[in-house]
């Protein structure tokens, strides 16, 4: 289900089963809306609290590695599948699972 509020710090963010989103015309951009769809997927996977407290670990880790808040959020294991696979839009049809993890490199600096 998708709702549009001014009240979240994003274009748009997924807490299952929602997908927020900042502005109505969001509701049409494709790419986001399966970004969005592939962190719904995650979460099922992961039960949805565990989703959210590996996330939230993943970024303070990230900040502490790369003193940048941007930087840490897209090296965020979950955002960087999302950001891989959001553009395409049969991903979701063919998905393994627990995917997110061929995108975890805690070598990478």
């Amino acid at each position: 289900m998708i709702l549009v509020t001014k009240f979240i710090p994003y274009s748009a963010m997924a807490l299952y089963p929602f997908i927020f989103i900042k502005k109505h015309e969001l509701k049409n951009d494709i790419v986001l809306i399966n970004h969005e769809r592939i962190h719904h997927r995650q979460q099922l996977e992961l039960l949805i609290v565990p989703f959210y407290l590996i996330y939230f670990i993943n970024y303070l880790i990230n900040l502490f590695r790369y003193k940048n808040h941007f930087t840490a959020y897209k090296e965020i294991v979950f955002e960087r599948e999302a950001f891989a696979m959001d553009k395409n839009l049969e991903y979701l049809k063919h998905r393994k699972l627990f995917a997110f993890l061929k995108f975890f490199n805690p070598n990478k600096k």
